[in-house]
């Protein structure tokens, strides 16, 4: 059995639904804590569009790392929980990821395995950034995010992306899909104002936790925004 990891999004459109939501977000720990098979978990936010800091009361997300496929797929199947969230939300969908590199730390530790059977006929890459950004650079950082991320908007071969964290301001995540390595690294490192990001966080220190993962989408199930992913 191999390490799979998979990252839920669900969005709500009424008030009473992200009110739920928002209740849900300390409410349904001592459901997750519990879950057979599952070694980590992250009940998440999110914020506005253009990684804006502030909530977007619409949307959240759940990462949860497996000891199995086989648990995931019971979780998903059985589990009352997800139940109702499925009934909640407006709309739900899940990825699938088989991890292809991560390094640094999440809430002390990194929770993320290399899978041993990559499909290298499946190109397409997710990627999940996470820090904790220490409080005095939060101005800074902030101020300088929606510059480093202007060129995400039009980005080649990007095809979904969302500023998630479990905090606001302090902790933050990104998450983003794209068609290929190669259009992922033409962003990182041909994007002008992505390279002076890294720049300032390997001069300033600006975390005080730091973690880069990079999975292999190989199954999505529900929508986002109307659109299904194929692998």
């Amino acid at each position: 059995m191999a390490q799979i990891t998979t990252l839920t999004v669900f969005r709500y459109n009424d008030t009473r639904g992200k009110l739920w939501a928002f209740w849900m977000m300390q409410f349904a720990h001592r459901h997750l804590k519990n879950v057979n098979g599952c070694s980590f978990y992250k009940l998440m936010g999110s914020g506005k569009e253009g990684f804006d800091p502030r909530p977007d009361w619409s949307t959240y997300a759940l990462l949860q790392v497996w000891e199995s496929e086989r648990d995931a797929a019971k979780f998903f199947e059985t589990s009352a929980l997800v139940t109702r969230y499925r009934k909640r939300s407006a709309e739900m969908g899940t990825f699938f990821l088989k991890g292809l590199k991560a390094h640094g730390a999440w809430s002390g530790g990194n929770p993320f395995q290399v899978h041993p059977d990559p499909d290298p006929s499946n190109q397409k890459v997710l990627v999940i950034t996470r820090a904790t950004i220490k409080k005095r650079f939060l101005r800074r950082f902030w101020n300088y995010v929606p510059t480093s991320q202007r060129p995400l908007r039009n980005a080649e071969g990007l095809l979904y992306t969302k500023g998630i964290g479990e905090w606001p301001v302090i902790q933050m995540a990104t998450v983003s899909l794209w068609e290929s390595e190669a259009h992922l690294k033409r962003f990182a490192y041909e994007s002008e104002e992505h390279r002076k990001a890294i720049m300032h966080t390997r001069t300033l220190g600006w975390y005080k936790e730091e973690l880069f993962s990079r999975f292999q989408p190989y199954r999505f199930e529900g929508s986002l925004s109307g659109n299904t992913f194929s692998f």
